[in-house]
């Protein structure tokens, strides 16, 4: 073999070698804080708003993550004060690519926002933008019930 062709072959490859682990971890994913997961079913969880976990569901606009995982039921649901003072629940999970992502914003009277690829979310999940990375899909609401300081939080 020659030795420029030895030469061309060896530097091809070599970038191959190199390039081809990257891939996996260079792909978008790993450039996004969150993980993608599946919508939780059988929602069904108690909270007691008098405990330290719940201190910020006391004011209007805060919220709280509800993050657990069993082995037959995971939840991911963010919790809300919402700013009228109501109790409002949805999924973590973002409608559009499943990314555990969504949050509540105190924008336009409060949202649910993913900040993964922009998408909005009234507070009864029906989606507020039309921006080509977000979605067209509602996203979960979940029902709530007080009674006294025990908050619930269902389907």
């Amino acid at each position: 073999m020659e030795r420029k062709k030895f030469l061309r072959t060896l530097g091809a490859g070599a970038a191959f070698a190199i390039t081809f682990p990257c891939l996996g971890s260079c792909s978008k994913y790993s450039e996004i804080e969150g993980n993608i997961v599946v919508q939780p079913t059988d929602v069904d969880f108690t909270i007691d708003l008098n405990s330290p976990e719940a201190a910020k569901l006391m004011i209007n606009g805060g919220f709280i993550l509800v993050k657990s995982s069993a082995i037959l039921k995971s939840t991911d649901v963010v919790v809300v004060r919402n700013l009228e003072g109501e109790l409002v629940a949805a999924t973590q999970i973002c409608s559009h690519e499943q990314y555990d992502q969504v949050r509540f914003v105190n924008q336009d009277g409060g949202i649910f926002y993913c900040d993964v690829h922009g998408s909005r979310f009234s507070q009864t999940g029906i989606p507020l933008n039309e921006i080509p990375n977000s979605t067209s899909k509602a996203l979960k609401i979940y029902n709530t019930a007080l009674e006294g300081s025990i908050l619930r939080v269902f389907e």
